[in-house]
């Protein structure tokens, strides 16, 4: 028996982040998980070059997916794919090193992340740039959220540009001494 006087281990942080600081699985929503297994597949396709049908089909047999948001991963991950050349190309310009030296998972976010600034006007700009650092955070390298973030901020003005504009004009001025 247990002893009911005996002190109680302290209580575990309830926020929504792991020590890592990214959000733990129970607050992510159906679009966050859809772009999680959108980058595994991405991340298959980018180190495998198997066939997207046949990725598909594996990722949407891997647990958890029911919870995902099968039209936003479908939306992701073939339109990823389709546009991968287009959107390679408004990535270079922002990189300090050849394509091909970034390690794919950062690549796949960073493919999710354009994508979604070009094709997904539904979801604002800083959601995407959010969505992506926490899946570069979670999935990445140590300091890859913040290669993924340098890239995607540079480009949001150029892709989202009323959208950006719109909300520098909202920010609260610097103060000024």
């Amino acid at each position: 028996m247990s002893d009911l006087n005996a002190p109680r281990p302290p209580r575990q942080s309830r926020k929504g982040t792991t020590s890592t600081g990214a959000r733990k699985a129970a607050s992510k929503s159906g679009r966050s998980r859809a772009r999680e297994f959108a980058l595994q597949a991405l991340y298959q396709y980018i180190v495998s070059g198997n066939e997207p049908a046949s990725i598909d089909l594996f990722t949407r047999d891997l647990a958890g997916f029911h919870k995902a948001d099968a039209a936003h991963y479908d939306a992701v991950l073939h339109g990823c794919i389709t546009t991968a050349e287009e959107l390679d190309k408004l990535i270079e310009p922002k990189l300090d090193r050849k394509l091909s030296e970034i390690s794919p998972i950062e690549h796949a976010v960073m493919w999710i992340g354009v994508y979604e600034f070009l094709h997904c006007m539904d979801v604002p700009w800083r959601v995407v740039l959010n969505e992506c650092i926490e899946l570069a955070k979670e999935f990445g390298g140590t300091d890859g959220h913040k290669y993924v973030n340098g890239v995607l901020n540079g480009l949001a003005p150029q892709l989202r540009e009323k959208e950006v504009a719109a909300d520098k004009q909202k920010a609260p001025a610097e103060p000024t001494e």
